[in-house]
Order: C-alpha cells, then structure tokens, then sequence
C-alpha cells in the first residue's frame, strides 16, 4: 500500500521523471502535488501498470490533484549538461508551473538539486512508496509515451512507437539502416563504436 505523504501538515509534491535511459526524445517530469486523503488502489510505479490502468489513474488524478505540471528537457539540452543534470532541470521546469507554496519535495531516486528554498527528500523507489511520486511517474509516462507515438509518424524507421526511443534491438538496427535524427541524444552510445552512423 502506497502511503498517502510523508507528513501530515506539509504540502508535499511528488516528483519523478521518464526517459532517462532512452537514446532519443526529451527526458520528461512531472510534479503533483495531492490531498493528503487521496487513495486510489490502482495508482502504482508506472513501469508495473498496463496502458490501460495508467490511462484510468491518470484522469483520476488530475481530477482530484491540488496542482501538476510535466515540462521537458530536449536531447540537444541532454547533450550539453548529461542526462543527470537534464533530469533535475525538467523536475525544476515542472515546479516552475506549480503555483502552490509547497513545503517539501518527494523525490524518486537518490539524488537532486535543491530547488529554490524547499526541503527535499530522495526517496529510493520512491514511485512504489509513494502516492504522489506514483502519480507524477504515471502522467510523465503517459505524456511521453504518447508524445514518441506522435515522432514515430515522423520518423518510422525506429518504432518510438512500440519502444518510446529506449535502445531495443530494432530501435539500433533503425538508426544503423537509416541513420540519426534531430530527437537522438548525440551524448549516447546510439550503436557499438565499430559502426558508423549515418545522420539523414
């Protein structure tokens, strides 16, 4: 069972981000901030829960959230400051958004950027613990899922569609066959170093 908040008279937001270990498209975060009495028991780290639960729990709850925001970091951002750094910039852009004088910050993993003068907390797993970090994982996934849908239209060739640009095996034979695109982080090993890479 996910606990509701880490404190009972804080305002607390949930913080994760997706898309890290992708070769291409934008790393993407999200902020939610909830009531403390929100319960919903599908709401799950979004990597365990179908497309279809994920969908349901995220209409519920943006219905029910105080406040959320999703903001993105571009691969050509990536490429300058490394994905880690790309990541606590998208957490921060989202935060931005919030028009809420939060308290704490519940963040998913093990390390972070402060941000402005709030207290922060890095939770390990923190989207299996956690209602709000749960949430922010579920409308991150769902946003960038859906926005690598719409590239794979664009660009065919790498089945963003099926892979949301994570290096699967017919995701690197798209970029050996076909080459590179603007959406393909530069910074990473797109493919073995013994092969060249065509940029279309």
């Amino acid at each position: 069972m996910l606990k509701s908040s880490h404190t009972s008279d804080l305002l607390e937001a949930g913080l994760d981000e997706v898309g890290r270990g992708c070769l291409a498209g934008p790393v993407v975060a999200c902020a939610v901030v909830l009531p403390k009495e929100y319960t919903n028991s599908l709401l799950n780290d979004s990597k365990k829960m179908s497309v279809k639960s994920r969908l349901l729990v995220a209409e519920d709850i943006k219905k029910h959230a105080l406040a959320y925001a999703i903001a993105e970091v571009s691969p050509q951002e990536i490429d300058q400051i490394n994905i880690l750094n790309a990541s606590f910039l998208a957490m921060h852009k989202a935060l931005d958004k919030i028009n809420l004088d939060i308290n704490l910050l519940l963040v998913d993993g093990n390390r972070f950027t402060p941000y402005k003068n709030i207290n922060h907390l890095c939770i390990v797993k923190g989207d299996s613990k956690y209602l709000s970090i749960a949430a922010a994982s579920v409308l991150a996934k769902n946003y960038r899922d859906k926005l690598m849908s719409n590239l794979a239209i664009e660009h065919p060739f790498y089945s963003w569609d099926k892979n949301a640009g994570y290096p699967t095996k017919v995701h690197r034979l798209g970029i050996a066959a076909n080459g590179i695109t603007i959406w393909h982080r530069m910074s990473f090993r797109l493919l073995p170093p013994q092969i060249e890479i065509p940029y279309k």
